[in-house]
């Protein structure tokens, strides 16, 4: 095996052993469109992932849109198929994979120069409740462009927030996703768990109530988004909401208080 696919390989091997492969094969099976990782294979998309980026590409594709790795970047390598047309018995044409080897490709965050249009009017508001939160939590924010199949999501392991879309009720379920990993301590699941995203979009529209700033009323959405992870669960809304609550109340309460019991100080009850 040839070292860097090896090397590219290992690095896999090594985030299996960290816990980081679910998360990381949970993003990557969402690619953001429009973009020419979008298109490659999941084991890549999850090596990009792994590097910190959600959008790699080869120095051609970047130059071809006007930007350019910045001098001492380094670059990550994904793997490439070998394949061979071959003549069969029947002496029919056959695609046979000889083996791999890998390409340098290079993060989105390595290169400079103009402006991308998939990214374009995407950052993340200068005035978003509870930013500082998640700052106090060692949380980073960044702003990504959307899929039309997400519009956020929190990785725990990167502790990072990612949002593709200015709407602050976004925002609020992912930060309660991460108060969520810190009550419990890490042992939060992987991928979309129906009560875990009950727990996070009745937090979301209760802090939009609470703290949010925004005129636009997104109780709506946040009851369809409850309705499908109840469907899942074969509950209703209400019964879903219910047998979450306490978990709600911690994770708000730890939102809200910085409590880490999940339970509000008596020194911080209001009247």
């Amino acid at each position: 095996m040839k070292p860097k696919v090896k090397e590219a390989l290992n690095k896999i091997l090594e985030r299996f052993e960290s816990g980081d492969i679910p998360e990381a094969v949970a993003y990557s099976m969402f690619p953001i469109p429009n973009l020419p990782c979008s298109n490659w294979s999941l084991i890549n998309r999850t090596l990009v992932f792994l590097s910190g980026s959600m959008d790699a590409r080869g120095i051609r594709q970047w130059n071809s849109v006007n930007r350019f790795v910045k001098q001492g970047m380094k670059a990550i390598y994904i793997l490439v198929p070998f394949i061979r047309n071959v003549e069969d018995d029947l002496g029919e044409n056959q695609h046979r994979l000889l083996g791999f080897g890998v390409a340098p490709v290079f993060t989105v965050e390595s290169t400079e120069g103009e402006p991308l249009t998939e990214y374009e009017n995407i950052q993340v508001p200068a005035d978003l409740s509870l930013l500082d939160r998640a700052h106090e939590w060692g949380i980073s924010i960044k702003a990504v462009p959307g899929n039309y199949q997400f519009y956020g999501f929190y990785a725990p392991g990167r502790k990072e927030i990612a949002i593709a879309t200015s709407q602050e009720v976004v925002f609020f379920h992912e930060l309660a996703h991460a108060g969520h990993h810190i009550l419990l301590k890490g042992n939060i699941r992987n991928g979309q768990d129906p009560l875990q995203e009950v727990v996070a979009e009745l937090s979301a529209s209760v802090l939009s109530l609470i703290v949010g700033k925004s005129i636009e009323d997104t109780t709506g959405n946040s009851y369809r988004y409850i309705q499908k992870y109840a469907e899942q669960l074969n509950m209703s809304v209400h019964t879903a909401c219910v047998k979450v609550l306490a978990d709600t109340e911690k994770v708000l309460n730890l939102i809200i208080h910085n409590n880490i019991n999940g339970e509000e100080s008596p020194y911080q009850k209001v009247a």
